[in-house]
């Protein structure tokens, strides 16, 4: 089971397209609640009935009117981006609180693309950014510099309204949980040739990572989005830590 929960995919072609998911166990596994920081986004569309606010992925506001996620979870929805909308300022997904902003455009990164490890998608350039209807004044979050390293061992924090356990989706308040930046031979270890060091880079542990829903949200390194919620061999799995975008490899529209 990787980050990616595709039953979205059914659920929101009823009202015209789409993809998503990602990680978390025991609290974003490993996690606690959180209030919201200004920049996280809870993406959402209407379609996604499964979940309360239709939210389906996390995003990370960068500019004023631009989020952005993971490729895997809106690239259908390319064609489409009024049936995406961000949420700001919603620490549970039953309430009503926090801003609603609806999304003109999509763009997804051109050397998106999915291959297999075993049953599970592995996303590669898994990068989207979503331009807002409006700017938003909110704080933003910076992206790390091109070119940066990514030590390991060094602690980086995740943010997500997903499963605090491998099968278990139905928590709905956002959590947050600081775990460990794996060495890339760590995770080529673990997935062999499916993780590509050029645009990946793994973390977390058995005790803290993410899982289904928090696809796209934000890994925050040194206090910039460094990374975002791609792909893994289920939650928390020990020996499989999860997968994330390489930002500072790819190059953004910003």
């Amino acid at each position: 089971m990787g980050r990616t929960g595709r039953v979205l995919l059914a659920l929101v072609m009823v009202v015209v397209g789409a993809g998503v998911g990602a990680p978390g166990a025991r609290a974003v596994v490993g996690g606690e609640v959180v209030a919201p920081p200004s920049w996280m986004v809870a993406v959402t569309s209407p379609g996604m009935l499964l979940r309360p606010s239709g939210q389906f992925c996390g995003g990370t506001l960068v500019k004023g009117d631009k989020v952005v996620t993971a490729a895997h979870c809106v690239s259908a929805l390319r064609l489409t981006p009024w049936l995406v909308r961000g949420i700001f300022g919603r620490a549970d997904l039953k309430g009503k609180d926090g801003e609603s902003v609806s999304v003109k455009s999509i763009w997804v990164h051109p050397g998106f693309r999915e291959t297999k490890f075993g049953d599970d998608d592995v996303e590669h350039n898994d990068v989207a950014v979503l331009t807002l209807s409006k700017s938003v004044n909110r704080t933003t979050l910076p992206v790390i510099e091109p070119g940066s390293a990514y030590p390991a061992g060094d602690s980086a924090q995740v943010f997500g309204w997903g499963g605090t356990a491998e099968g278990n989706t139905s928590n709905t308040r956002l959590r947050t949980a600081s775990l460990p930046i794996a060495a890339d031979s760590t995770c080529a270890s673990a997935y062999g040739s499916s993780f590509d060091a050029s645009t990946m880079v793994c973390a977390g542990t058995p005790q803290a990572d993410t899982c289904q829903y928090d696809s796209g949200g934000p890994l925050v390194l040194a206090g910039k989005l460094a990374g975002l919620t791609s792909w893994a061999r289920g939650c928390a799995r020990a020996g499989f830590p999860g997968v994330y975008t390489r930002l500072a490899a790819l190059t953004l529209p910003l």
